[in-house]
């Protein structure tokens, strides 16, 4: 990976390696500070109908194209975290999130995947009693990460292919949130993708039926009721100071 394509949260990703990593650890509970500083991350497929009761679903043009939670209006801010690094309770928290520090790098010449680490991340530790590797082999914590990263991928791949045909069908459309925050201060976000409402009660019938046999069709809707949410975030962002 290089500095210009790193995923957001990630500084220093490199593979895991039980001779190098011999004596390494992982806090159990290090909180979410590390998130603090993104107002989106991704999501996946399998966790819309969780995340539309939290945050808009939108969706970002890319290599490939994403579904994203947006987790705050202002550039740099998730208003879920507070100072503490605590994730707000009762507020779902993505895959995306709780599978940091660990994350898949993908070697596209050989088509396979490698566990990787952020070394950054100030959850790591050497020495700790969370250890990742025991006598040379993985221990659980990184069996469960590498199923977790799996499993991830898994469905981060079939979430690609259900935005790809939201572009195939021309139905996603070009979007702007301008709000006006109690104190009259003025936001504009930009950039983002939503699925053409009108457009999406059009498809075809043979369309129709072969979205629902995808379960493509619970997707859309997940995004409609996520719109809900928009005004959830103009309050909270009323109710925290801009911190430049």
């Amino acid at each position: 990976m290089s500095t210009q394509t790193l995923p957001a949260f990630y500084q220093r990703p490199r593979p895991l390696a039980a001779e190098r990593d011999g004596d390494l650890s992982l806090a159990p509970a290090a909180g979410y500070q590390f998130a603090a500083g993104s107002n989106s991350v991704p999501v996946i497929a399998a966790e819309f109908t969780l995340a539309c009761k939290h945050y808009p679903i939108l969706f970002l043009d890319g290599a490939p194209p994403q579904a994203v939670a947006l987790l705050g209006l202002r550039n740099g801010e998730n208003l879920f975290v507070d100072a503490d690094g605590t994730w707000e309770s009762g507020a779902y928290i993505p895959a995306y999130v709780r599978r940091y520090p660990f994350i898949f790098l993908e070697n596209r010449e050989k088509a396979e995947f490698t566990l990787c680490i952020d070394e950054a991340a100030s959850s790591l530790s050497h020495g700790g009693p969370n250890k990742l590797f025991e006598g040379g082999q993985p221990t659980e914590v990184t069996r469960n990460a590498l199923a977790f990263c799996s499993d991830y991928q898994g469905h981060y791949n079939a979430t690609t292919e259900f935005v790809e045909a939201l572009i195939k069908a021309d139905l996603l459309v070009e979007n702007r949130a301008d709000v006006t925050l109690k104190d009259g201060q003025k936001l504009s976000l930009a950039g983002f993708k939503v699925i053409d409402e009108a457009k999406f009660n059009q498809l075809p019938a043979e369309d129709f039926q072969r979205w629902r046999e995808r379960g493509w069709l619970a997707l859309a809707y997940a995004h409609f009721i996520s719109v809900s949410n928009w005004a959830g975030l103009v309050d909270r962002t009323s109710q925290r100071p801009a911190t430049n």
